[in-house]
Formats: C-alpha cells, structure tokens, sequence
C-alpha cells in the first residue's frame, strides 16, 4: 500500500456502534468522537461509519445520499448517506450513515430494546455494519474515497477484518481496537452460514469461541493489528484472569498488540467554561470550585456542608464496576464522616440496594438511577473526591474527567486507572506528580483504607490543594495517544512492521 505523501494525507475508516453526542452507551461514544476529531487535527482523512439509528438519522443534518448498496447477499438492502458531525468547537467529522430501516430504526438503544433485553437480529445488524466496512475498504468499495487503514472498534466491527479476509482484491490495513474484552458479540455457529461467511473459517483458527461463532475473535484473529486501550490492560488481557477465554490468541500475537490511553475532550470537560455547573473554575481560581460542591448538596439533598469529605460516583451499576464493594464500606464511609453521591444504572438487583442505602443514610447519601449528563457534570465538580473501585478497567473515563476537575480520584489498581493515576504519597506529592490514590487487591477493608487516607490528607488542606493543582496541570487531552495512533497508521498502511506503542 503506498505510503502517505504530502499531497495525500493518510485515510482511515473509523467503524463504531456508537458515537457522542448523537448516541452513547459508554466510554467507547466518547472516544468515537473525541479521537476522530484529534486525528482530523493531525491531517488524517478520517471518517466516521455508523448505523442509522433514529438518534443519528435525526442528530445529523444536511445528509447526502451517497450510494446505494441494494441487497447484499444474506442482508437486506441499505444505503450510505453523508453527513458532518460537528464537535464542540473543535471542527466537524465527516460520518458515513449505514441507512438501513429495518434494521436500526427501531425504539431502544444501539444494542437493547426499550425493555432492555439484547436484539435477536444482532448477529445480522452488526454483521450488516462489519460487511459494508468491508465493502468501503476494498477495491470493491462504490465510493471514490479508499481508506488505507480501517480502525475496528469492539465486536460489533469484528467482522471487518474477516470479511476482508475472504477478498482476493485490494483492501485496507486492518487495526482491531478493544474498548472492553468482556463483551464479545457471541452467536450460534449458524451465524457463520447466515451472515456469508465461509464455512471453514469456523474453527479454532478463525471464528470458532468454545462452540459459538464471535465477532471480537474474527476481529482479533484476522486484523493485521490489535490496540488496547492501555497499556496495563493490553498485558491484562493475556492473562487467564482478564482474558475471558482469548488470552491464548492474545498472548500468541503479543507482539500485535499496542497499549494507547484514551484522552478525553478538553473543550467539553473544562471547568472554565462547562455549561453544566454553577460556577466557574480554573486552576489559577480553584476556590471557585467550592461553590459547585454547595450546589451539588443542594440539588440533591445532602447536608450542605463545605467541610464534609464528598465522595462522587458516576458509573454503571455492575460487580465489574465494584458497586458490591461500595455497598459494603459506605455504612463506613458516613461515620468518618464524609458523604456520597452515585449516578449510574445497571443491574437491578444492585441499584435495588444502593437505593435503599440511601434511604438508610438521608442527607449523606444521595443515588440517582439512570443517567443525567447535567448531572455528570456536577459531580464530577462538586465532589472532593471520585471514586472509581473497577474490578477491572480497560482505560476509563472518568478518572481523567475528575483530575480536569481538580477531583483526585481512588481507584483500583487495575488497568488504566494505574496508567493514569499517580498514587499520592509523600514522594510523589513533593514532586508534583501525585494525582489520586490506588488501593490494590478487590476487597472491602483495602477499599475502605483508601477511603480513610483520602480522608487524611482531605484534613491538611494546603496538601489536599497541592494534589488538586497536581491534577488540574495535566495534559489530558488526545494529542499524544493520537500521535501514536497516526504513527501505528502509518506503519500499517505502508505494511511495515508496527512498533510496540504504548502512551
């Protein structure tokens, strides 16, 4: 494949399920646009495939009819529209909409209906959208722009790389990118037959998962390269322990496999400017923040008290997410005293009981089930400190949202959140380095420890300030993981042998 030259800036097919603001589940709709938009800074052709669900078919406008596909093989007939998703003030992203009623405009989310059980015809939805990735990055693609690289995210574009596979033309360098291994997009083997795909690629070396079919062992098997999104999870995911049946495929391509972190969107998450809350701060105007942690308590009927330790949780309600754990220690955690504020949903056995804990506990605890981005916000501002206890934790978000915030987290030390928490202790807040603090080992007495030295140095407020300020003087933003992407890119797409990049 040629190498990229000043007159042809590098192309890259970006596929995602999800992508914010128009539709989002997680942390991979962040990344969605946030790195897309970063690359497009960086002078990468980079656009955007989705499936048109309503959320994107009304989110976009001004959309063009591009092509249309007519019945492939073993799938209803689609369409590509064009259109330009504008983020925050940064620029806009060129999308490419999978337009295909049947299929994607239905009520629910991407991947659940409103009930909250999974679509039957995923298999077929995401098989759809792996298939015309396919189809856009080969020489078989209807449109005159040609990707070099396609940049799979998750399952649900794990087909990309195997029907690519099957092409005896042309086509594009594959990256498959793995946001969580947990979920694998796992179907009956007669997936295989209905979704086009050769029967002998059903095996261990192929599609085959313990007698299933699955998406994210085609992507990872048939890619020409694998990122994770973290160094500490990228060796994780080897382990039997986090590598939920593949790690024998991921330790044998080992030297596949980069660790980048995620950035987040600094224009979006700036607490000089966010709409969300009620004052302003910067980290020459820190006092400021105190202001959003009075309206927090307000809002939510907490004591309002400026001196109190406020813990903050924005999370789905899971035993990945260690919301088990934090039912556990926070009978504890209102005797220090401090108080806590949740916002999540998830499942309902868990948010049954963390609903009821607030119950016990008025005015120290205070859960919100569902999700409010208003609300996010707030928290991620108002609160001292933020509370991350993942079990495991592929890069995560809101840890890097908080220390932007001048909110010093307590995490986990799993994955990303040890790539991008500097624990604090005397050493490393003497040296400006410190910006959270990491408890090892998921049990309740060494979570509850943690939560008692947050508590510690909370008391010596010109410390407490220091690690604020620590925090707030990070470069968090995507320019140096999107660096490394374009130079994982440009290896790619010139089919040379891609360095071990980590950032």
């Amino acid at each position: 494949m040629p190498r990229k030259t000043s007159h042809s800036p590098l192309s890259v097919l970006f596929i995602t399920p999800e992508i914010h603001p128009l539709i989002k589940t997680g942390g991979l709709g962040d990344v969605s646009s946030s790195l897309p938009s970063a690359l497009r800074q960086l002078g990468v052709d980079v656009r955007v495939l989705i499936p048109g669900y309503p959320q994107v078919m009304s989110g976009l406008k001004n959309k063009r009819r591009l092509v249309d596909l007519g019945p492939l093989a073993h799938f209803p007939p689609a369409a590509l529209l064009s259109a330009r998703l504008q983020v925050g003030d940064s620029g806009e992203i060129p999308v490419i909409i999978l337009d295909c009623p049947g299929l994607y405009q239905r009520e629910g989310g991407p991947y659940m209906d409103p009930s909250g059980h999974e679509w039957p015809d995923n298999a077929l939805r995401f098989g759809l959208l792996s298939r015309v990735g396919a189809i856009l990055s080969s020489d078989a693609s209807p449109l005159k722009w040609r990707p070099q690289v396609v940049h799979c995210n998750d399952w649900q574009s794990g087909l990309t790389p195997a029907y690519l596979n099957t092409h005896r033309g042309k086509r594009s360098a594959t990256l498959m990118e793995i946001h969580n291994l947990a979920f694998q997009g796992v179907f009956p083997p007669g997936s295989v037959a209905q979704l086009g795909l050769p029967a002998d690629s059903f095996n261990i070396n192929g599609l085959e998962y313990y007698g299933q079919m699955s998406f994210l062992k085609a992507g990872l098997y048939y890619s020409d390269h694998i990122v994770s999104v973290s160094p500490t999870y990228a060796r994780e995911i080897q382990t039997s322990e986090l590598g939920f049946g593949l790690q024998g495929l991921l330790s044998g391509r080992r030297n596949q496999i980069s660790g980048i972190v995620n950035g987040i969107d600094t224009l979006e998450w700036d607490p000089s400017s966010d709409p969300h809350l009620n004052r302003h701060y910067s980290l020459s105007k820190i006092n400021n923040k105190s202001a959003n942690k009075r309206s927090l308590q307000q809002s939510l009927g907490l004591t309002v008290d400026p001196d109190i330790l406020l813990f903050g949780m924005v999370s789905r309600i899971a035993h990945q997410k260690g919301s088990d754990l934090l039912l556990q220690v926070a009978p504890h955690l209102t005797r220090i005293p401090a108080q806590l504020v949740i916002l999540g949903s998830g499942e309902p056995a868990l948010e049954s009981q963390l609903m009821q804990l607030a119950k016990n506990y008025p005015g120290k605890i205070s859960v919100s089930i569902g999700f409010d981005e208003s609300l996010s916000h707030l928290i991620e501002a108002g609160s001292d400190c933020f509370l991350m206890p993942s079990r495991f934790e592929p890069c995560g978000l809101n840890q890097l949202y908080s220390q932007r915030y001048g909110t010093p987290p307590l995490v986990h030390a799993t994955g990303g959140l040890i790539d991008t928490v500097v624990d604090c202790i005397p050493s490393t807040l003497s040296d400006g380095t410190a910006s959270g603090f990491l408890f090892q080992s998921m049990n309740p007495n060494n979570f509850l420890a943690g939560i008692r030295r947050v508590s510690t140095l909370y008391r010596d407020k010109p410390a407490w300030r220091r690690l604020q300020k620590n925090c707030m003087s990070k470069d968090l933003s995507w320019r140096v993981s999107a660096e490394s992407y374009l130079e994982i890119y440009r290896s790619l797409a010139s089919g040379l042998p891609v360095s071990q990049t980590v950032a």
